[in-house]
C-alpha cells in the first residue's frame, strides 16, 4: 500500500511550517519604528521579541542590542517568547511521533501514531498563531518613539507558519478515525473494487461480413431477346437436326 495523500500532505507542511516559524521567532523584525526624531530620517528600528536592531537604508549597518526596557517589559514579549519555544520544540515531537507512523517503507501506515503526531502539530500551530495576534492586535499601543510604525516580515512568517501546522496536522490527525467508507484513507470499498473488476470484459464485438450477392447487370454486348433466352434456359440440350444426324446427299450436275 503507498503513503495515503493526507500523511504526505501533512509531512509536507508541516516542516515549511517549522522553518518559517524558526525564522519568525529569531529574527528581529515583528515591527518597525520609522520616522524617529533623535535619529536620521534613513535610520529605523527593528524591534523583534528577543533583540532590537537599528538599521540605516544609506549604510546597510544593523546595530543591535540597542536597550528598550518600556518595549521588553510589556507582557506580550514574555509570552511571545515562550509560546514560540515551545511551539518550535513541539513541532519536532510531532514529527517525530507522525513518523514511525507514517512508515512509508511498509505495507500498512499505523494511523493512530500518524493521527497523535499530527495533533501535536497542529497544537504547535496554535501556539504560534496566539502570540502573533496578540502581537498585531496591540502593535501600535506598545510604547514607540515614533507613530509611524509598521508590521515587521516576522508577522507575516508567523502567520504562514502557524497556518502550515495547523492544515498539516489537521489532515493528518483525520486519519485517526475511519469515516466515509475509509476514503479518508485513502481505502476502497470491496463492492467498488469488485464492480470495477466486473466492468472491464470488454464488449462483444460486432463482425460485419460481406455480402456475396452479385448483382446482374443489364448491360450485355451480345444482344438477346427476352423469347431466346427463355428457350434457352427451358431447353439447355443442343438440337438434332433431322436425318439421323447425317449431311443429305445432293445430285450435282457437272
Amino acid at each position: 500500500m503507498r503513503t495515503p495523500g493526507i500523511f504526505i500532505f501533512g509531512m509536507v507542511l508541516a516542516p515549511c511550517g517549522w522553518i518559517l516559524n524558526l525564522t519568525a521567532t529569531v529574527a528581529p523584525n515583528w515591527r518597525t519604528i520609522n520616522t524617529i526624531a533623535s535619529m536620521p530620517v534613513d535610520t529605523f528600528l527593528q524591534q523583534g521579541i528577543w533583540d532590537i536592531c537599528k538599521v540605516s537604508d544609506s549604510s546597510r549597518v544593523n546595530l543591535c542590542n540597542q536597550k528598550d526596557d518600556a518595549y521588553f517589559n510589556n507582557q506580550i514579549i514574555d509570552v511571545a517568547q515562550g509560546l514560540m519555544v515551545a511551539s518550535l520544540i513541539l513541532t519536532l515531537i510531532g514529527l517525530a511521533t507522525a513518523t514511525p507512523g507514517v512508515r512509508c517503507w511498509k505495507d500498512r501506515p499505523n494511523w493512530t501514531v500518524a493521527g497523535l503526531g499530527g495533533m501535536l502539530i497542529f497544537l504547535s500551530g496554535v501556539l504560534t498563531i496566539i502570540p502573533i495576534a496578540w502581537y498585531t492586535y496591540i502593535l501600535k499601543d506598545m510604547a514607540a518613539s515614533s507613530t509611524d510604525i509598521r508590521v515587521g516580515y516576522c508577522i507575516i512568517l508567523g502567520y504562514i507558519g502557524g497556518i502550515f501546522e495547523l492544515l498539516g496536522g489537521l489532515v493528518m490527525f483525520i486519519g485517526i478515525c475511519r469515516c466515509c467508507g475509509g476514503k479518508n484513507r485513502g481505502e476502497t470499498r470491496v463492492s467498488e473494487t469488485t464492480a470495477r473488476f466486473r466492468n472491464t470484459n470488454p464488449p462483444p464485438r460486432r463482425i460485419e461480413v460481406p455480402s456475396i450477392a452479385r448483382t446482374r447487370s443489364s448491360a450485355s454486348s451480345v444482344p438477346y431477346s427476352k423469347d431466346s433466352m427463355e428457350d434457352d434456359a427451358d431447353f439447355p440440350r443442343a438440337k438434332s437436326t433431322s436425318y439421323g444426324g447425317r449431311r443429305p446427299a445432293y445430285d450435282v450436275d457437272l
